[in-house]
């Protein structure tokens, strides 16, 4: 009966994993009410439990602490490729303008 191929929200999957490793609901019972199957609350569980440890997840995080973590990496990224970008345009620049200096 579980949903196959759904994406579900970042707050669903922190609800669902509320469930069971806060309020200590059965897996099975959680997944069964939730219409989705235990591998998915168990993984999201077990996600819950890293994240808050303060492991950052290799997919989307679930707590609003790992998503802005996930979001500031996400940026430093992005500008460290601007930045070399800019490195890069200089220093054609900068080669052009020596090449018409030097003729």
């Amino acid at each position: 009966m579980s949903k196959q191929g759904c994406s579900f929200s970042p707050e669903f999957k922190l609800d669902a994993a509320h469930l069971v490793v806060d309020q200590g609901y059965p897996i099975s019972e959680a997944a069964r009410s939730l219409d989705v199957g235990t591998t998915v609350i168990r993984r999201w569980g077990k996600q819950l439990e890293s994240e808050r440890s303060g492991e950052t997840p290799a997919n989307k995080a679930i707590t609003p602490e790992q998503q802005r973590v996930q979001e500031l990496e996400a940026r430093i990224n992005r500008l460290d490729r601007e930045k070399e970008i800019l490195k890069k345009a200089t220093a054609l620049l900068m080669s052009d303008e020596i090449n018409r200096t030097c003729q």
